[in-house]
């Protein structure tokens, strides 16, 4: 018990002191930037297993430790299907991170299954959206915390260009269109994957990845998952030649020159550039 309380502080102090300019700082910059928290809020911090997640949740609770504002947080687990083994190591991991979660129990593996042929992961993940949705209401909540991260970001930017043909990205925070006073919130935003790698290795700390039945069927297959494995690909070979090209994607969703673009769309409405072009 002394080894795992011992552990537990350790990387605590880890999160603020050793990481502090990787995670802690960027994390905080998030909320700050973009207004993730505000006072009274109740935060549903959905806990997939996963490394982001986990992460996330700790740096929740250090935040409602060292910050000035009040508010609530659940941790909560949803199980979709896991194995045993799966579920497991995210009760331990849980219990090593000193994390109260709830779990609640799904069967979105067994639907998904028997539904979904060509895109198990969208339907996954459309459905776990709304099995969350219904779990924050239940809880009271008004905001849903999911642990996202920048390169997932950046890989969203790149996806919605070069497959959808469109330019957009995933943003810091939405209002949800199905669930009203409900919010989406997306505190882990600026944070970089191998960051969240390297502390992971720095704490000995080891999380499911996907977990999901889905993933040997479809790792051949031309689908979403695939595509994203190609943008982080592509991604990394591009940070060889110019380190900070992920950022450079990020500030440019930031910096839209509209004298210089084609065309826009707003709530479904496109603009083309002639529409005022003409009248000049």
């Amino acid at each position: 018990m002394g080894d795992i309380m011992e552990k537990y502080i350790e990387i605590e102090r880890s999160i603020i002191k050793r990481f502090r300019k990787e995670i802690w700082s960027k994390f905080v910059k998030a909320i700050q930037e973009y207004e993730l928290i505000q006072e009274n809020d109740k935060i549903m911090v959905c806990i997939s297993g996963g490394k982001d997640s986990f992460l996330m949740a700790k740096c929740f609770q250090e935040i409602k430790k060292h910050g000035k504002m009040h508010f609530d947080v659940f941790f909560v687990v949803m199980n979709p299907g896991y194995n045993k083994k799966n579920m497991d190591l995210i009760l331990e991991n849980a219990k090593t991170l000193n994390i109260d979660i709830q779990v609640f129990e799904s069967d979105i593996f067994n639907v998904v299954d028997s539904i979904a042929f060509k895109s198990p992961c969208y339907m996954c993940a459309r459905m776990r959206r709304g099995y969350l949705y219904n779990k924050a209401q239940e809880l009271g909540c008004n905001k849903i915390a999911l642990g996202h991260h920048f390169d997932d970001v950046i890989e969203t930017t790149l996806l919605s260009m070069f497959y959808g043909s469109e330019i957009k990205t995933m943003m810091p925070k939405l209002h949800s269109e199905n669930y009203p006073n409900l919010e989406l919130i997306r505190p882990m935003y600026l944070i970089k994957e191998k960051d969240i790698i390297s502390f992971c290795k720095y704490n000995n700390l080891t999380f499911i990845n996907c977990a999901c039945k889905f993933t040997e069927k479809i790792s051949n297959e031309d689908d979403t998952s695939s595509k994203r494995k190609e943008m982080k690909k592509l991604i990394n070979e591009l940070r060889k030649t110019n380190k900070n090209v992920d950022y450079n994607i990020y500030k440019a969703l930031d910096n839209i020159n509209l004298n210089c673009v084609l065309g826009t769309k707003k709530d479904g409405v496109y603009k083309r550039f002639l529409d005022e072009y003409n009248k000049e």
